[in-house]
């Protein structure tokens, strides 16, 4: 009992909001964007005055080997609502948007990027959208203006793809600019290329999601980190993200139908090979089936053997962490006196 109370503890600390959180956290990843830091900070302070809420800004210094840290640096003295993290090295972008979500104290929290080719006067209609009752706003690049080959038509046909296999349809995943409810993104853990995944995880867990229509405007300065050689990380990605969807919590369920399809394969060849001996006189040295049948009874243990283990670790991590398998939305009488007969 005093380990679930000290479990318990430890999840009430990482997810309590700060007493002096702010209505709203921004926060963007950094990586050599020096030319564009000053007129995206500026950009940034007119659109959250207009906005009458008090609000923090993050920037996370992805290991930066350009002047930008230094920029940001210089924006922090000169801005109390700016925050800086600086990584040691660059980690990628998903880490950086963790180390944001980490370091965000606000109760809305507000990613996007650095690169001027988000605009931070749509974190207005991000917000009222918000307020409908919705929990993630994702912004939706309409009108995106890059290159067609080689960036919009692959997002296209990813963005399909994403949707399929994880539920949520959005025509953008892509796009950083996005509003989320600080509750939506507790059990969020990231890594990998997995950010652009955060509304389907939030979805996962009740989570009400959106999208609308934003800005997006080419980029005039600095040069794109994004290209084609991400695509494989994607699908990789997608992988994960659709095994963790159906089988997370009952792995069984996929080793176990593998192990039975090469069991039914052994079992064929086991057969056919008795089949080609009695009827056609055929002899066993004659024909693979039998070492087919032998090697896939084989494969067939070991997926089964597999799914138990996945299965013992599965459940390790759950009861060892008392992590819950669900997600409650709102309790209702739990603070009524309790009656006695």
């Amino acid at each position: 009992m005093k380990i679930l109370d000290e479990q318990e503890q430890l999840t009430e600390d990482r997810t309590r909001v700060p007493v002096d959180s702010p209505d709203i956290s921004v926060f963007l990843p950094v990586f050599n964007e020096e030319p564009n830091l000053l007129p995206l900070h500026a950009k940034l302070d007119e659109a959250l005055k207009s906005l009458n809420r008090s609000a923090e800004i993050v920037y996370v210094d992805d290991g930066s080997s350009d002047g930008s840290l230094k920029i940001l640096r210089e924006i922090a003295q000169l801005d109390p609502r700016v925050r800086v993290v600086a990584l040691r090295r660059n980690y990628g972008q998903t880490a950086a948007m963790a180390a944001g979500i980490d370091a965000a104290r606000g109760k809305v929290l507000i990613p996007m990027d650095a690169d001027l080719q988000n605009d931070p006067a749509d974190i207005g209609r991000l917000l009222d959208k918000l307020d409908e009752g919705y929990d993630v706003v994702s912004g939706w690049r309409k009108n995106r203006k890059d290159k067609m080959v080689t960036r919009k038509i692959p997002s296209m046909l990813a963005n399909r793809l994403i949707s399929w296999i994880g539920g949520v349809p959005l025509h953008d995943y892509g796009c950083s600019l996005k509003a989320y409810r600080r509750e939506s993104l507790e059990d969020v853990r990231l890594y990998g290329e997995m950010h652009r995944f955060i509304p389907i995880y939030a979805a996962w867990a009740g989570a009400r999601v959106t999208e609308i229509p934003v800005e997006h405007h080419a980029r005039t300065m600095g040069k794109s980190k994004y290209g084609l050689s991400r695509t494989l990380k994607v699908v990789f990605d997608l992988m994960t993200i659709k095994f963790m969807a159906s089988y997370q919590t009952k792995p069984i369920y996929v080793f176990g139908s593998f192990g039975l399809l090469a069991f039914a394969v052994s079992l064929l060849g086991g057969l056919y090979a008795l089949f080609l001996k009695i009827i056609h006189k055929a002899d066993f040295v004659q024909t693979p089936l039998p070492i087919l049948s032998v090697v896939m009874f084989a494969v067939g243990v070991q997926f089964l053997l597999m799914g138990l283990l996945a299965e013992m670790l599965v459940r390790t991590y759950h009861e060892s962490q008392a992590k819950a398998i669900y997600a409650v939305r709102e309790r209702l009488g739990f603070n009524n006196p309790k009656t006695h007969n």
